[in-house]
């Protein structure tokens, strides 16, 4: 089977609400991830890369809360 080919009938979800979901989970997996990668950064007192690492997972946060509310419309629409 190719990505092309799957529609729901495989996996009982629209393929647009799987991915919606995928990339809620994603964007929440970065932001867990990236604690780790903060919490190294301290211990090593390189406070650039910890601020860099701060603003990506802001920014990961931000798209799970966006893809979130996304999910959550379209759910209770259909």
């Amino acid at each position: 089977m190719t990505s092309g080919t799957e529609a729901g009938g495989v996996t009982g979800t629209q393929d647009k609400d799987y991915n919606l979901i995928w990339y809620v989970e994603a964007c929440l997996s970065n932001a867990l991830r990236l604690e780790t990668y903060i919490e190294d950064a301290e211990r090593g007192k390189d406070t650039e890369v910890a601020d860099l690492f701060r603003k990506a997972q802001a920014d990961s946060r931000k798209g799970a809360e966006l893809g979130k509310t996304l999910l959550r419309k379209r759910l209770s629409d259909g």
